[in-house]
């Protein structure tokens, strides 16, 4: 047994809430947990197009609680959050493109949303530990590599905008109230369980699909941006090493590969190892060349540092981990 897998251990029989339970990294993050006996409770709205898929929890759905309400709901929140030891808050409008032509969903769910959990913790389960899912795209364009937490953002969009706005609500709760909450600013997370129906959201994913379609691969700009990615299961342990180590406590997060790459480069990997699928260069959209930040990839040496966490999955190996996941239920995530 190595540490990370003693570590979890502490999570057996605890009291888990997950907002966006049914999504991406929601139901990863639950599988992880009922491996080690929590008492996991899923929060969904199923916003269409986001994810939200109960095919999802098939392997553990009798070993869940699911709940089909919506974060911004502050009766059912208040009810919910009660006796959780642990809050992980995923739920949000995430589709980058969708806030350019109306910012209020962003607005409505990831800012308002995630005052009504702190809230609803605040008033009925101060203890609870809260660990938030932000992104990196906080930062916006940078003028230094590799992008480290005291880096000044400068949101882009209205999306990264939203999300910082969470995070600061996150750590005046965390200063004001005393409610423990971490912020994790996630780079790109690809892996199995994500939805494979649009390209909104998920550059990776949506790469594989198209490889394994045997269809083409449009690269921006040439692909010769640089970006940091990461396997779902690395960020799945970031979430819960952070969540038991109380040094993690009212901090902000790197959580990345550190590894830069050109998505040139990924497209071809993901091309190589699915033995299918071709590329092709092509002009920014207009929509696209507006919320473009540039180059990015993430210094981890502080989760490192607080909480022991470093990424082992490598880029081809995750990419073949999730080719062969969509091979045998691309049924259930395909249009």
């Amino acid at each position: 047994m190595n540490a990370f897998d003693k570590d979890l251990k502490d999570f057996k029989d605890k009291e888990i809430l997950i907002t966006g339970g049914l999504g991406f990294l929601g139901s990863n993050l639950a599988h992880k947990l009922v491996e080690q006996k929590a008492q996991v409770t899923l929060v969904d709205c199923m916003l269409d197009g986001h994810g939200g898929n109960l095919y999802n929890i098939n392997d553990v759905e009798n070993k869940i609680k699911i709940n089909f309400c919506d974060i911004r709901d502050k009766h059912s929140m208040n009810y919910i959050v009660k006796d959780k030891d642990y809050i992980f808050h995923l739920a949000g409008q995430n589709d980058h493109v969708l806030a350019l032509n109306d910012p209020i969903p962003d607005l409505d769910i990831n800012v308002k949303g995630t005052a009504i959990i702190l809230e609803a913790c605040r008033n009925n389960n101060p203890d609870a530990v809260i660990v938030f899912s932000s992104t990196r795209g906080v930062y916006g364009p940078v003028s230094e590599l590799p992008v480290k937490e005291d880096t000044s953002p400068h949101p882009r969009g209205i999306y990264e905008m939203t999300n910082y706005t969470a995070e600061k609500l996150m750590e005046i709760y965390y200063n004001t109230h005393n409610i423990k909450s971490i912020n994790l600013r996630l780079t790109n997370i690809f892996g199995p369980r994500a939805q494979m129906k649009h390209s909104r959201f998920g550059v990776v994913n949506w790469f594989i699909k198209l490889a394994m379609e045997n269809e083409t691969i449009s690269l921006f700009g040439g692909g010769e941006v640089i970006r940091d990615v990461l396997y779902v299961d690395d960020s799945i342990e970031a979430f819960l090493l952070t969540a038991l180590n109380k040094n993690a406590f009212g901090q902000t997060l790197n959580v990345a590969s550190g590894v830069p790459i050109s998505i040139k480069n990924i497209a071809e990997k993901i091309i190589e190892i699915a033995g299918s699928g071709s590329l092709k260069i092509t002009k920014y959209s207009a929509e696209r060349a507006k919320i473009e930040p540039g180059d990015f990839y993430a210094d981890i040496s502080k989760i490192r540092r607080i909480a022991g966490w470093i990424p082992k999955t490598s880029l081809e190996d995750g990419i073949e981990r999730t080719i062969n996941f969509y091979k045998e239920n691309r049924g259930y995530y395909w249009e």
